[in-house]
């Protein structure tokens, strides 16, 4: 399987990290983007299984349908852009150790990211509720790690500790809910369960609290009002790469498990009224939160909460086309803001204010910002606005009107905290003078990201042809 090759590549870049201590590290970096080009290369090679209800046997628990398939490379590509970003961010990784070798903890911050990807896309195949639980944990203890990284710096320590409180409180609640599940079904498998819950004798009531429990750890992993608490934190301290790949692979592997998860319980009435009414405080809070924020990580926060309750109006009309692509969308567009911020932040800072002039002294990244700001917000012919766009048509059609409504509205004052940072790029004097220098490789992926999002945001199709494949 493609995911036993990503974590043996991650394994072998720890045996290199250990034993040849005199290399430069980032090395392992460019040999983790080589092996996980050549693994995204390979998914195209895999013929998907015709449906994931025809798992059986052994294989009950894993599916390598057209979905999965394509969330797979989903997260090879975003891993790929997480460690160029990583490259760029090591001088930080640096500075936390003190005192220690020149490239301490560098080896360990590339693997780690190589092992979360082999979780995300084992999670986006997992079908069976047990499997499910063993994929998040893999991906967990490994952002565990990562959130935490430099540790040395009192905001990080802090964002690692309440991550890892909250995100095993998160665990505890799906085990629970996978036992009432189990108890009522007596199977872990989401087709049969589907199939047991059509047997007019199941206990309707328990199964639904079974269901709850699962929704409540799921909502913490896709950041969903109210299980939302943790995520301007723990967003702010953690390092800037991680904080771009907890917002980007985690939040798209949550969303596949939640529509695979929800399949077999929109039978049951209350589930649909229960997603809306998690949709609806997810875009008010996201929004109204995201208005007063100066520091432009606890902005993208928010916002990654807001984009929670857009994909939601996707979840309740289980239109998985238009899911999967805003969750492109959002790839795009939150990767190349995080790529630009920690490029600049490391010359100035992450306060809004500290963008100001940026388009003076450096007009690439200027624009880069300006490109992945006006998709977040959803400005035509952008990504970001075709993925809102298919969204609400899909509400629509569904007659969710309050969900349109809201989310016309709350778009409004994305367009004003996005553009904030707009203004200070162009808008807003500065004193400082200083040409901000870009790497090539930084510059390649930069300009990939900016050349997707609009190409996207004109020519959908080939994410759409890519599902149906």
């Amino acid at each position: 399987m493609l995911e036993i090759a990503v974590l043996v590549l991650g394994m072998a870049i720890l045996m290199v990290e250990a034993f040849a201590t005199k290399i430069d590290k980032r090395i392992l970096a460019f040999a983790a983007i080589a092996g996980l080009a050549v693994v995204l290369l390979g998914t195209f090679f895999v013929a998907p299984s015709p449906s994931p209800d025809q798992a059986t046997g052994s294989w009950s628990f894993y599916t390598a349908d057209r979905l999965s398939i394509f969330f797979k490379q989903f997260a090879l590509l975003t891993t790929i852009f997480v460690l160029i970003m990583m490259t760029d961010y090591a001088p930080v990784v640096r500075s936390s150790f003190p005192g220690a070798t020149p490239q301490a903890g560098l080896g360990e911050f590339f693997a780690l990211p190589v092992f979360t990807c082999g979780g995300l896309m084992y999670l986006v195949s997992a079908i069976d509720f047990v499997f499910i639980f063993v994929s998040l944990e893999l991906v967990a203890v490994s952002f565990y790690v990562l959130v935490s990284f430099t540790r040395r710096k009192p905001i990080t320590l802090e964002a690692g500790m309440k991550y890892l409180v909250l995100s095993a409180l998160s665990t505890a609640f799906l085990v629970y809910g996978m036992a009432w599940v189990f108890g009522v079904t007596g199977q872990t498998n989401l087709h049969r369960v589907a199939e047991a819950l059509a047997n007019p004798a199941t206990d309707r009531g328990a199964v639904l609290l079974g269901m709850v429990l699962v929704l409540v750890a799921l909502g913490f992993k896709i950041a969903a009002v109210p299980f939302q608490i943790w995520v301007p934190d723990v967003y702010q301290g953690a390092p800037t790469p991680v904080t771009a790949y907890l917002s980007v692979g985690s939040k798209a592997a949550g969303f596949i498990v939640l529509i695979r998860v929800l399949q077999p319980f929109m039978s049951l009435p209350q589930t649909q009224r229960l997603i809306v009414l998690l949709a609806l405080l997810t875009l008010i809070y996201g929004n109204l939160a995201a208005l007063p924020q100066t520091n432009l990580k606890r902005l993208l926060a928010y916002s990654s909460i807001a984009h929670a309750g857009y994909l939601l109006i996707g979840v309740v009309c289980f239109d998985v086309r238009a899911v999967a692509f805003y969750l492109v969308a959002y790839l795009l567009m939150t990767l190349l803001s995080f790529a630009v911020l920690i490029i600049v932040a490391q010359q100035t800072g992450e306060e809004i204010s500290d963008f100001d002039g940026l388009a003076k002294r450096s007009p690439f990244l200027a624009f880069a910002m300006l490109i992945g700001m006006v998709s977040l917000a959803g400005v035509p012919f952008t990504a970001g606005f075709l993925g809102k766009f298919y969204i609400f048509y899909a509400a629509v059609l569904q007659r969710q009107i309050a969900l349109v409504v809201v989310g016309v509205i709350t778009v409004g004052c994305g367009f004003y905290y996005y553009l904030k940072v707009v203004r200070a790029m162009y808008w807003q004097s500065t004193s400082k003078v200083d040409k901000i220098p870009v790497n090539g490789l930084s510059r390649v992926a930069i300009s990939a990201l900016i050349m997707a999002t609009i190409w996207l945001g004109i020519y959908p199709q080939p994410i759409f042809e890519a599902l149906k494949r």
